[in-house]
């Protein structure tokens, strides 16, 4: 895992600072584990982890003003200068403007800047320390540095409401610990800290005409190739090239068998519209986009496309068949990874510890087959579903800007799927039910859900959409959470509606930044899950310039069926690619939810022991043989939230993973020995008579 950490101190000169950018603090002094200083006293800046060279930059305008930017980032040298220049003022935004996924850190004097994205896949953490504030781009080395305890009230909202933004508010799953909503910067000015946002939020009041859609596509095209273009030109250092002499073995071979990527640039390749675009993108762009000459794989220059075979799920034919003729591309070096039953969902309940629990930590192995095969610097499509398809609750939104007329064609798609001439009147009176609640209603609704349980919602197709098309719902775990949980959630959410007053956001606008804030979140939990070593995943679709470009879409375009392959096919054939293949962009889900029933099915058993006594019962948070009824029953074949069960089994895991860790993020604390305690008391909340 690679992160930065910071410190901004109450008063410089003062003890709380040691030499050479150390934290002196009751006698001890602190430095993160295998990091380097980017900048001393009195406020100290660390890059921790196992960083490239080109991946950190420092450029300074003098003593007192500098910039550090970790990650990809497209800016030269010298536009990060004219960046430092402007932001002494205090301006944030042009941080944020420039090609890449990266975390931009200005220090201005005793005033320093730090940049979180739009997405939420770079989050910025904080917490009060020592009469300062510590930051971090990670939450667990703030939570060892403030020895903090488990914050369940999170973790149950985590449960209860994942994709509601007021549920989950700005805490972690360490108590004290805090994270920095998308779209906003730290400032801190001598320890003191501010959140400031640096993006306009779209609102009810203010009703920007349409853009046009054309020229919004285009800006979506340049966005997206810009983003490629950037990684295909950063220079690529990978040590080890050949990791040793390993007998009847070439360099390929060696570095597979240590679990080691292949150098150069490859892609996931699929019959899906992402994916594809951006492996078609960077092995069509000027540059070296594939492996290096004589590793092994006789692919020259060619980017590596790697493509997913699960054997155990049935209906993936036609999909390897368009990714076959996407690879067709002589610019292009197929490779299918074929998985078994030891690659389905819950196959593999062991891993790394991450830094937050995440419901992808139930499929680390599967996708860890695939980035195995995979190049050191590998595009993933992910994030493209949520900046360029419509949220259901965007059908509000049309309706707040009287643009019935867009309504119809999403309408009747779904009237065809579902089969009854009652979808358009159903789909219509719960978009304007929608267009005419106010953020307060929604909040108070969904807490009434939760404090009766009420989690009954339409099937099929359409009633997800109908479902969707609410200001606030609950997740699919909820209904195995205690009586007690639930009301705490409650509560808290009822709070937060008395807080909010009417509010003025638009619906769908914002369901959709929950979105993705949601699958970013989860998306950094994948990479550190699966992490290989050595390899560095791109998901260009999440940059702060690509998702810019995504939100200009008019909403009457984007809710259109279809929409995001004919987007993604316009990008395609504006950089000169033309020659899809029939069916390209109209993936099945259906084998998604196959496989993670068969993993179900399969891990039965080993689920059913780790829920034996599971550590969310001692929180308080489910009932041990809830748990074990519903896995034994969705393994059966009943039709329960499968995604539910993977958000309940993913904290168990990452739970436990926490509480088995030894060690610390820093060293010169030998009375600290981890974030948390070594187990779980049973705890009693704030509704508790007593408490």
């Amino acid at each position: 895992m690679r992160w930065l950490v910071g410190w901004s101190s109450a008063a410089a000169g003062t003890a709380g600072i040691g030499s050479a950018g150390a934290i002196g603090y009751d006698g001890e002094t602190l430095h993160p584990v295998g990091s380097q200083l980017l900048w001393g006293d009195p406020d100290p800046l660390w890059a921790v982890g196992d960083w490239r060279p080109d991946e950190v930059r420092v450029v300074h305008a003098d003593a007192q003003h500098r910039i550090a930017v970790l990650g990809i980032c497209g800016a030269t040298d010298e536009e990060l200068r004219r960046g430092l220049v402007t932001a002494r003022g205090g301006a944030v935004r042009h941080l944020t403007t420039w090609p890449g996924s990266y975390t931009a850190v200005v220090q201005a004097g005793r005033r320093i800047t730090v940049c979180g994205d739009l997405a939420g896949a770079r989050p910025v953490f904080h917490t009060p320390w020592a009469g300062g504030t510590a930051y971090a781009t990670a939450a667990l080395p703030l939570a060892d540095l403030i020895e903090a305890n488990l914050d369940f009230t999170h973790l149950a909202a985590l449960l209860a409401a994942p994709d509601v933004p007021a549920a989950l508010r700005d805490t972690t799953p360490y108590d004290g610990v805090r994270r920095l909503p998308p779209g906003h910067a730290l400032v801190l000015r001598a320890g003191a800290r501010e959140i400031a946002g640096y993006e306009p939020v779209a609102s009810l009041a203010v009703s920007a005409p349409p853009a046009d859609p054309d020229r919004a596509v285009d800006a979506v095209r340049d966005a997206l190739v810009e983003a490629v273009r950037t990684r295909l030109a950063a220079p690529r250092h990978v040590p080890d090239l050949d990791p040793g002499p390993v007998p009847g073995m070439g360099p390929a071979e060696r570095r597979a068998a240590r679990g080691m990527p292949v150098p150069g640039v490859g892609a996931d390749l699929s019959g899906g519209p992402a994916s594809g675009t951006l492996a078609l993108l960077a092995a069509g762009l000027p540059g070296r986009p594939g492996t290096l000459l004589g590793h092994g794989t006789g692919a020259g220059e060619r980017l590596l496309a790697v493509t997913f075979n699960d054997l155990t799920v049935a209906g993936r034919e036609a999909e390897l068949e368009r990714a076959g003729a996407l690879a067709a591309s002589p610019r292009l070096h197929h490779v299918v990874v074929t998985g078994g039953e030891e690659t389905l969902p819950y196959a593999d309940l062991d891993g790394p510890l991450t830094d937050e629990p995440g419901p992808s930590l139930v499929l680390a192995a599967r996708h860890r087959a695939r980035l195995a095969a995979g190049s050191a610097d590998h595009f993933t499509g992910h994030g493209a579903r949520q900046v360029l398809d419509a949220h259901p609750a965007r059908l509000a939104d049309l309706l707040v800007d009287r643009r019935r007329r867009h309504l119809v064609r999403p309408v009747a798609a779904l009237a065809r799927a579902d089969g009854s001439v009652l979808v358009p009147a159903r789909v219509y009176g719960a978009a304007r039910r929608l267009a005419r609640t106010p953020y307060r209603a929604g909040l108070e609704v969904l807490a009434e859900r939760l404090m009766r349980r009420r989690f009954d919602e339409p099937k099929g197709a359409v009633g997800a959409s109908l479902a969707a098309l609410t200001w606030a719902r609950p997740g699919p775990a909820a209904r195995w959470l205690t009586g007690e949980a639930l009301a705490e959630v409650s509560v808290l959410l009822q709070a937060e509606a008395d807080r909010s007053g009417t509010g003025a956001q638009r619906p769908g606008d914002y369901r959709a930044r929950a979105a993705l804030a949601r699958h970013a979140a989860d998306l950094r939990v994948l990479e550190q899950a699966a992490q290989i070593r050595s390899q560095r995943l791109h998901a260009p679709f999440l940059d702060n310039q690509v998702v810019r470009a995504c939100r200009d879409l008019p909403e009457a375009l984007r809710v259109q069926p279809g929409a995001r392959a004919a987007i993604l096919r316009t990008v395609l054939e504006g950089a000169g690619i033309t020659d899809l293949p029939p069916g390209w962009g109209a993936p099945s889900h259906a084998p998604t939810a196959a496989a993670a029933r068969a993993g179900l099915r399969l891990a039965a058993d080993p689920l059913l022991d780790l829920f034996s006594t599971p550590l969310l019962a001692d929180a308080g948070l489910v009932e041990a043989r809830v748990v074990r009824k519903a896995v034994r029953s969705a393994a059966a074949g009943e039709p329960l939230p499968l995604d539910g069960l993977a958000d309940l089994v993913s904290l168990e895991l990452w739970l436990r993973r926490l509480l088995s860790r030894r060690g610390t993020c820093w060293t010169g604390t030998p009375t600290r020995s981890r974030a948390v305690p070594s187990g779980i008391q049973p705890r009693r909340s704030a509704l508790t008579p007593g408490a």
